[in-house]
């Protein structure tokens, strides 16, 4: 005789100003499926590269005012999914709660810590040997990852260990955070559905 199966772990957010209109889904206990159009190429090379390597089904369409520069597509795709995350997560009750992961990319190397804590935080230590890489301007990475760790309640540490060429570099960074969150959102066998806390809550 079976229990009860667990409730589907997936979430559907759109947002629409008047910069960007922007819908994302996920599902947690996906396969690492990616459906990806934001407009800014290696945006949807990343992402693909985030959904395949956390196992999180993805899908994000998004249009964005490009014309002026990629800024507000950029953050506005990590807000968003951010906020799907944090939708399909519940109370996350049954959750590993921590991942980390150290990922190597030729000769990059970049670690990435974090705790769905319900207590946003970035401390982001990634320098770029250059401003862009293919259209998009590298700095626009830590604005990615700000505005999901805010928006999904998440304390995320991203490390740059080694490396110079700034293809490698983000790609090392969107992995590592992958396998990260992919740790992190597992259930745990053993947490018998409790939530991960002391507190018995994990919002703040």
């Amino acid at each position: 005789m079976t229990g009860p199966r667990p409730a589907p772990r997936r979430a559907e957010i759109a947002r629409r100003t008047a910069e960007t209109d922007i819908r994302v889904a996920i599902d947690l206990d996906g396969i690492g499926r990616a459906t990806v159009a934001t407009g800014i190429g290696f945006l949807d090379h990343m992402l693909t590269a985030l959904a395949r390597h956390s196992m999180i089904d993805l899908e994000v369409a998004a249009k964005g005012d490009l014309h002026i520069d990629f800024h507000h597509t950029a953050e506005d795709v990590g807000i968003v999914l951010g906020q799907a995350l944090r939708q399909a997560l519940g109370d996350k009750r049954g959750i590993r709660r921590y991942g980390a992961a150290l990922l190597p990319m030729d000769e990059a190397l970049a670690e990435c810590a974090l705790d769905i804590s319900g207590r946003p935080f970035l401390a982001w230590s990634v320098a770029f040997a250059r401003d862009k890489v293919g259209e998009m301007d590298t700095e626009l990475f830590e604005e990615f990852f700000r505005a999901l760790a805010f928006n999904a309640g998440i304390t995320l540490h991203m490390t740059l260990k080694a490396g110079t060429n700034a293809h490698h570099v983000s790609e090392a960074c969107f992995k590592a955070a992958a396998r990260a969150l992919r740790e992190a959102v597992e259930p745990d066998p053993r947490a018998a559905g409790a939530i991960p806390s002391t507190k018995g809550v994990l919002e703040g």
